[in-house]
């Protein structure tokens, strides 16, 4: 069964360069799990802090189930991520490490449990942007020229 992304962080890509990635399970309620099952999910603005011995989210917006009552949950709130110990020793080396942050790239359902892709990542400078985008342009302008020479004109 592939996995179903509900959440993509494309602004993450732009702003960071990633330069490892893991996979973690998200704590969630219920009224929680079936907003993002119903793809309710905004996770640009969040990012990843190890406190204590423990992986939070903070900042993803998880909007309230629309069929919930009075217990329905907070948007905004902490949710703890499910890591290894070592996962997590490993993190807390990183993020004291200067530069390195830890952004959520991706939430996706694999065989019903929701799972974060979080990357370990550098922030990129503007002049970084700037050739990124000037790449990625370039890369488009050449793919579009091969594809009008390979056509064949009748």
């Amino acid at each position: 069964m592939p996995d179903e992304t509900i959440s993509v962080n494309r602004r993450a890509h732009h702003d960071y360069a990633i330069e490892e990635t893991l996979e973690a399970g998200i704590v969630l309620t219920g009224t929680e799990i079936k907003s993002v099952r119903a793809h309710k999910v905004n996770i640009a603005e969040a990012y990843v802090r190890i406190e204590r011995g423990e992986a939070w989210l903070i900042g993803a917006h998880i909007a309230e189930y629309a069929q919930g009552n009075r217990f329905n949950h907070a948007p905004t709130r902490t949710r703890k991520l499910l890591l290894h110990r070592d996962q997590i020793a490993e993190l807390t080396g990183l993020q004291s490490a200067k530069g390195l942050t830890m952004v959520p790239l991706r939430l996706y359902l694999r065989g019903g449990m929701a799972k974060l892709e979080v990357g370990v990542a550098r922030g990129k400078k503007a002049h970084d942007k700037r050739r990124t985008i000037a790449e990625r342009d370039m890369r488009r302008e050449l793919d579009r020229e091969s594809k009008v020479a390979g056509r064949i004109k009748l």
